[in-house]
């Protein structure tokens, strides 16, 4: 038959990065039946054979033997005249199979075959991705960078499929040139006009969770279980783990001997701090791990709508804080409590005053967004520059200068 030009197809079909023999052999038959159908007005009496290595195919035809004259259906008939011109010897009710060439059919016939083959392997292919990435989510993949963008980083996995991470899933660190190899955790799938598209990220907390189970063959094993991770990514993440096994340090066990473990998450997390503590049902001791590496003296705790008062010695302050706030938000995002620290009251100067009394001349959520950052008192306020407040507050500079000029008159 002279392969119709269909070799070249079928040689393509051969190189489909998701799609196994068995499911290539029906996709094509069931093109080519589709093909009989629309020629003949059905495919039930044709045999088709198929041969992907050398790109070529057969197809057979099985028609009735009937008397001449009684011809119904030339598709499913032949008279037995026509009959005897292939086999002398056929009779009436006996079966005449014989061979199609499809190349008669013209060539329209031949194009609306491959553009059928195309399309239902395209389908298939697409079907198949999805099939294979949903199955991945969660898990941590290497690919290539193909083309950064402004928005977002395409991405080549070792057959050729295309990744995306966007920018809100990189680490605001994060650098790729063309043909980096880069990790990231598949976050989702979505279809676009019926076209699988793979979100990668590397700011999800399941990427820092897959990351430990790479370096600790304890979390692996399931002999450590992490707990929860909350994280900002590139700046600070908080990791509490448990141990099932009391002969096992989950802490220990995670950062290693020297750090050698977590060190390998830091670098590719782009020098993020990572605390990694132990999980523990004593909510007080749980927070109080949860603000390290700040010393806490005391803690009040209102379970009933999950807030804690957290006393701390002035210098301790600052550090529960952490830079930005850090510290104290994600502990809080750890712990599920809102965490509010104050100094410890026996610390504060004997002439010092509580900003609560200033309410007469301050904005109440002004003294509040103060006490936030740990700056329960005037004195309190005032050990600070504007400079600093201004960044580990949402206030204003001019409110700032302005709580400060009321603040030290109170002195005067």
């Amino acid at each position: 038959m002279h392969n119709l030009n269909l070799i070249d197809t079928f040689s393509e079909f051969k190189e489909l990065k998701n799609i196994d023999r068995a499911t290539m052999m029906s996709v094509i038959e069931d093109a080519f039946r589709s093909a009989m159908r629309k020629l003949f007005g059905t495919d039930e009496n044709f045999d088709i054979i198929i041969n992907p290595d050398k790109g070529d195919f057969e197809i057979w035809r099985n028609r009735e033997v009937v008397a001449d004259g009684t011809v119904e259906n030339p598709h499913l008939q032949i008279s037995l005249t026509d009959a005897k011109k292939i086999d002398g010897d056929y009779e009436i009710g006996e079966e005449v199979t014989e061979e199609v060439k499809f190349a008669d059919f013209g060539r329209r016939a031949i194009l609306n075959l491959r553009q059928a083959l195309a399309s239902m392997i395209l389908e298939l292919e697409k079907d198949n991705l999805y099939s294979k990435y949903r199955e991945r989510v969660g898990q941590i993949i290497t690919a290539e960078v193909y083309q950064v963008w402004r928005k977002e980083i395409l991405l080549l996995d070792d057959e050729g499929n295309e990744l995306i991470l966007p920018k809100s899933e990189q680490i605001p660190a994060d650098f790729f040139r063309k043909g980096d190899a880069l990790r990231a955790v598949v976050l989702k799938v979505d279809m676009r006009n019926n076209t699988p598209v793979i979100i990668l990220s590397r700011t999800s907390p399941v990427f820092l969770e897959r990351l430990f189970e790479l370096e600790v063959p304890e979390i692996f094993d399931g002999l450590i279980t992490i707990k929860k991770i909350v994280r900002v990514p590139g700046e600070r993440a908080k990791v509490a783990v448990e141990s099932y096994d009391e002969r096992i340090d989950p802490v220990g066990a995670c950062v290693g001997m020297k750090g050698a473990r977590i060190h390998g998450i830091v670098r590719e997390l782009r020098n993020e701090n990572i605390d990694v503590i132990n999980f523990t049902q004593n909510t007080q001791l749980y927070i109080q791990r949860s603000l390290s590496p700040a010393k806490i003296s005391s803690i009040t705790l209102d379970t009933e709508n999950l807030r804690a008062d957290v006393f701390l010695k002035p210098d301790e302050v600052s550090l529960a804080i952490g830079k930005g706030g850090l510290n104290i938000k994600l502990a809080s995002q750890l712990t599920g409590y809102n965490l509010d620290v104050y100094r410890e009251i026996a610390t504060q100067d004997v002439d010092d005053v509580n900003l609560d009394e200033f309410v007469d001349e301050i904005d109440e959520w002004i003294i509040d967004e103060l006490k936030a950052v740990g700056c329960d008192s005037a004195r309190n306020v005032l050990e600070y520059s504007v400079e600093e407040l201004v960044s580990r507050t949402d206030l204003e500079e001019e409110t700032i200068r302005e709580v400060m000029r009321i603040l030290r008159s109170e002195f005067e």
